[in-house]
């Protein structure tokens, strides 16, 4: 099962990046956890560069959404809602069809963002019939360094369900798969 985990902050030391990445340290043998941490890298969506002007950055996205068989999301909130490099990733998504039916579900790094969260939910419900609304990982590491999340997420209350949740996607991924083309050439 491969997995595309991708980070809605621009940040280097982002608690949601960091939290994915520990979430990849600690995901089961059969279960591949990608980080995709460069939606600061993605130019601003234009439909004047999609085609033969599609920026590398876009496409090397785009290419791993395509390839992955389901995306986990976790972003922070930026008042009150969807940072907007999240929303230009997602934007840059809609018109090709490698999110279409793609299963989704959400991580969260904090104990607030709720606005945010019922936003993303109402576009993740927009754009992929399978994105799972009751699948969703919460674990408040707001304000903590990389190493102190990691260490979080391995601390034995927060590993099982990190695991199960994580195992709970894949079984989700694999009952949803959707009948997009199995590689899509950009």
């Amino acid at each position: 099962m491969k997995i595309l985990a991708i980070s809605g902050s621009a940040r280097q030391t982002s608690t949601n990046t960091a939290l994915l990445r520990a979430l990849r340290a600690i995901a089961p043998h059969d279960i591949t956890l990608d980080v995709f941490d460069g939606i600061g890298d993605l130019p601003v969506f234009s439909p004047d560069r999609e085609g033969a002007s599609l920026p590398e950055s876009v496409g090397t996205f785009m290419r791993l959404v395509a390839r992955s068989d389901g995306l986990l999301i976790a972003s922070p909130e930026y008042v009150r809602s969807i940072p907007g490099g999240l929303k230009n990733a997602i934007d840059w998504l809609v018109s090709g069809d490698q999110v279409v039916g793609k299963p989704i579900a959400l991580v969260h790094a904090s104990h607030r963002g709720d606005d945010m969260l019922a936003i993303l939910r109402t576009v993740l419900m927009t754009i992929s019939a399978n994105f799972n609304r009751d699948l969703f990982f919460r674990l408040p590491v707001m304000k903590e360094t990389p190493e102190a999340i990691l260490d979080i997420v391995k601390a034995p209350a927060n590993r099982d369900p990190a695991e199960q949740f994580l195992r709970d996607f894949a079984f989700f991924c694999r009952n949803h798969r959707s009948s997009q083309p199995p590689s899509i050439a950009l």
